[in-house]
């Protein structure tokens, strides 16, 4: 008798702890710059399936994966939004973790955006320009490396205004820090031939050249909200503030791009990729999780349906740089499938 009790008892036990694991809810973590598109995605979902609205939590595109590849079991995100590329990395952390089958979705474009307030001019900046002005350390005489010294966008460059150098930016756990990071401090940096050899003899050295931010208060750190760095810039003008297009667009009315090498932050610039600061937008889908989440097979149809993704799509409406119809395709057919991706390239 007393073995049946405690049988039932452990019965009991376990039913409890699979009830409060279980959830109806897709759950979905990362990139603050992809949070507003699949947002929109999410509540569209909500209000024509039969399936709950997911919830978001915007983590930065380097938490999310973080927080994905930590594991399989619903305890863990079922979806990680990124601003960039998973990383080598990141990526044999997820298969360490048993989070093996991913499905990786590119669904648009977007620009990283130089912005500043409306009521000064508009800058224009080289990729050299900022490297030197946000570089925790610059070139000094000969081939050696000092503590960043400029306090004015002038003394970097003289052919810009006498403005302080003061910049609201995202944290190191943001897809749009770890871009701007390689496409404009990397592209700066290795204008100056003593540390692009520093590639070939030391890459872990170059990277902490070219990558690290200065830390003695001209950079600040605005966290994963870049609406906090647009409001901000409409009451500090001299100020500049680094974000996604997609919060340009949205905030046109009090806000300007910076040209980069001359080009403008535009739709057009960035399809056609003219504009040095254009990437590419992408969501993660842990497989393993596909028929244990209710709903998360129909929000990757839904998320890579032409409804979403057209030229007339919803979310081109909200200021989505939208794929060519080819890769358009070839995207649908990954959602359809869900077609693992395979290990990225060492960078």
């Amino acid at each position: 008798m007393k073995r049946a009790i405690v049988a039932t008892a452990v019965a009991a036990a376990t039913c409890i702890s699979t009830t409060a694991i279980a959830r109806d809810t897709i759950f979905i973590v990362g990139s603050s710059t992809v949070y507003p598109f699949a947002t929109v995605v999410a509540e569209n979902f909500g209000r024509t399936s039969k399936f709950t609205t997911p919830k978001i939590e915007s983590t930065g595109s380097g938490g999310g994966l973080k927080l994905f590849c930590a594991g399989v079991g619903l305890e863990h995100p079922d979806v990680t939004n990124a601003s960039r590329r998973i990383k080598a990395t990141e990526f044999e952390t997820c298969q360490a973790n048993g989070v093996e089958d991913i499905v990786e979705v590119m669904f648009g474009y977007d620009g990283i955006t130089v912005g500043n307030s409306k009521t000064v001019e508009q800058m224009d900046f080289t990729p050299k320009d900022l490297f030197l002005g946000l570089a925790k350390d610059v070139p000094g005489e000969g081939d050696t490396l000092v503590p960043n010294p400029y306090k004015t966008w002038k003394e970097v460059n003289p052919e810009l205004p006498d403005i302080k150098i003061e910049v609201m930016g995202p944290p190191p756990t943001s897809g749009t820090r770890d871009a701007f990071a390689e496409l404009v401090m990397e592209e700066g940096c290795k204008t100056y031939d003593f540390i692009a050899a520093m590639k070939k003899e030391d890459k872990q050295k170059y990277k902490a050249v070219c990558h690290a931010i200065r830390e003695d208060g001209v950079y600040i750190d605005a966290g994963e909200n870049d609406n906090l760095i647009v409001k901000k810039l409409e009451v500090s003008p001299g100020a500049l503030g680094i974000f996604g297009f997609n919060f340009l667009d949205q905030n046109r009315e009090v806000i300007q791009g910076s040209m980069i090498n001359g080009v403008a932050p535009s739709f057009e610039s960035i399809a056609d990729a003219s504009y040095p600061l254009a990437r590419s937008l992408q969501f993660y889908v842990k497989k393993a999780h596909v028929g244990e989440v209710p709903g998360l097979e129909d929000y990757v149809a839904e998320f890579t349906s032409d409804t979403a993704l057209g030229e007339d799509g919803y979310l081109v409406e909200k200021g989505l740089i939208p794929l060519p119809e080819g890769k358009r395709r070839e995207v649908a057919e990954i959602g359809k499938g869900l077609i693992e991706m395979g290990a990225p390239e060492p960078k």
